[in-house]
């Protein structure tokens, strides 16, 4: 159990980071996943702070392609030695499917498939760029289909918490780990942006059309190197297939400059929509496109790496000439190691470089944070904040609605950041209403600033029509501004029953009754032989249904 809310059932997933776990919303009621982080990061209390903030930002997004945050905490565990380990977790939408990297590693995925997957991570990186989230971890690992078919993306903003406090093995581990789907910038351990995603993106692409990434190696350090230098081969070059079209969407999303690249998620799933209508490339506009994105003569290059790749791993060939030649081998191969070796420390050790100066600060982004947790997060950054209140409609009490200056905005540290704190929504006085015409209950709500909602009518025998009988919410009752109050007015009808065959007596009971108050006449018919004892309703003059209120219902009666 953690937090003495969530319960924890079986084991359903294990990654380099976490496990998780299917677990059950205790307080909610309801199935969830529960991702708890291995106690190498665990002991880190920066990057707890980290990750706790980052999973608070993906918690506020949410859309269909994204897969939902609920929550994000921290318990303790105990040891049989009396230790005390921090157990920090986030509780996730439990998402019935598979992973994309198992779909691929099925075999080859239909082009019309690739394509929708494609553009289902879109879809969710467009909505999580306007949140200002980067994912930085796009991967087919990290992408889910559903039963029906459609696309969630998960773990938004873990791979960042992770690259802005790693300090241990096991995190540096878990970031080479996805080296595959890395930027170029990424792997250069420059500053990214959003349009890294996009760069990720391009590989998954790469991958669902041609069941290969761009590049491999038998290193996380050799592939990295490939995404900085390489150029990778059309997917039409690698499956025949494959339209031309969808080679120039593919390798302009891989793109080594990002200047290069589609800019925004958008831009990339109108491209893929685009090359999809049927317009084709012939083979040389996708070699002028691949010259202007790698580079004059790529394939010289690629060649280049391929064979040096072959003879350094090669055990078939021969020599044919004479001499001893193991010395220069065994020199080679020290060689070939060093630079491996120095790679390897480079990408190791490489952190982004800052793009402002050290006397600078940016100010985050902490709009629908809890005032505690937005101040947490702006003294985290060297900033003060200082709490403003005010209404709002659609932020909840007691969260924050917007800074000043506004997230983004590059400040000195220490300085005073204005947070304005939602202080719920403004608060109307629900008027008289019951006795009223629809029209004056539409003033009177508009008068107050509330709003007049669903209008449903009901028989009533004493009241005419359009008089309100009751409101869903009642009298003096203090409700948000602009809410929509619905209405029950009354028809100016009420339900006429059929009576032929009652007795005049029972006849006359029922409809003069209070549920129908109509009035009745009685009117003999000598020409119809009369019934024995009491007298029996032949006709009446309304038929049944609805008629308006206080009508006058003749009933017919045999006297012959």
């Amino acid at each position: 159990m953690l937090s003495g809310r969530y319960r924890i059932d079986e084991l359903i997933g294990r990654g380099g980071m976490a496990s998780v776990y299917r677990g059950q919303d205790l307080t909610l009621d309801r199935s969830v996943a529960v991702k708890i982080l291995k106690r190498e990061l665990a002991s880190d209390s920066g990057f707890r702070t980290r990750f706790r903030l980052e999973a608070q930002a993906a918690s506020r997004m949410s859309h269909p392609t994204i897969v939902r945050v609920y929550d994000a905490g921290e318990d303790a565990e105990t040891d049989t030695d009396g230790t005390i380990h921090p157990v920090p977790y986030i509780v996730m939408e439990l998402v019935a499917g598979v992973l994309l990297k198992s779909v691929i590693s099925d075999g080859p995925v239909p082009l019309a498939d690739a394509i929708r997957y494609t553009d289902g991570i879109l879809e969710a990186l467009e909505y999580s760029h306007r949140a200002g989230v980067v994912h930085r971890d796009i991967k087919p690992g990290n992408v889910m289909v559903t039963e029906r078919g459609q696309i969630k993306v998960m773990d938004f903003g873990i791979a960042r918490a992770v690259s802005d406090s790693s300090s241990t093995v096991a995190e540096t581990t878990a970031i080479i780990g996805t080296a595959s789907y890395f930027s170029p910038e990424q792997a250069k351990g420059e500053p990214v942006d959003a349009r890294a995603d996009v760069y990720s993106t391009g590989v998954v692409l790469y991958e669902l059309l041609t069941g290969r990434p761009p590049f491999r190696g038998d290193t996380p350090v050799a592939v990295a190197y490939q995404h900085v230098s390489e150029t990778p081969l059309p997917p039409s070059e690698i499956v025949e297939s494959v339209p031309r079209a969808l080679d120039a969407v593919a390798l302009r999303a891989l793109a080594k400059d990002p200047f290069q690249r589609y800019q925004d998620a958008a831009s990339f799933r109108a491209a893929l929509n685009a090359a999809t209508d049927g317009r084709s490339l012939s083979k040389r506009q996708v070699g002028m496109l691949t010259s202007e994105l790698y580079g004059a003569n790529p394939r010289q290059a690629a060649e280049t790496a391929r064979s040096l790749r072959q003879l350094s791993t090669d055990t078939t060939m021969r020599r044919t000439q004479s001499g001893p030649p193991a010395a220069w081998i065994w020199m080679g191969v020290a060689v070939v190691a060093a630079i491996l070796i120095s790679v390897l420390i480079w990408v190791i050790t490489t952190r982004p470089s800052p793009t402002l100066p050290p006397s600078t600060r940016v100010v985050p982004n902490v709009i629908d944070m809890s005032w505690d947790r937005a101040n947490e997060a702006l003294l985290l950054d060297d900033l003060q904040g200082e709490r403003i209140d005010e209404s709002s409609d659609t932020i909840a009490e007691g969260n924050v609605i917007r800074t000043d200056p506004p997230a983004g905005t590059t400040v000195a540290p220490g300085q005073q950041i204005e947070v304005y704190v939602s202080t719920g929504a403004q608060l109307a006085t629900v008027p008289p209403l019951i006795s009223l015409s629809a029209d004056e209950a539409s003033a009177a709500l508009t008068a107050v600033g509330l709003t007049m909602g669903a209008v449903r009518s009901s028989n009533d025998p004493n009241l005419a029509a359009g008089t309100v009988i009751s409101a869903d919410q009642p009298e003096g009752a203090q409700v948000p501004l602009g809410t929509a109050v619905s209405l029950v007015v009354a028809s100016g009808k009420v339900t006429l029953v059929d009576v032929v065959g009652y007795t005049v007596t029972a006849a006359q009971r029922d409809l003069t009754a209070e549920t129908l108050g109509l009035t009745v006449g009685v009117i003999e018919d000598p020409a119809c032989p009369a019934s024995t004892g009491e007298p029996v309703v032949a006709s009446q003059s309304l038929a049944p249904g609805d008629v308006p209120i206080h009508s006058q219902v003749d009933l017919t009666v045999c006297t012959g």
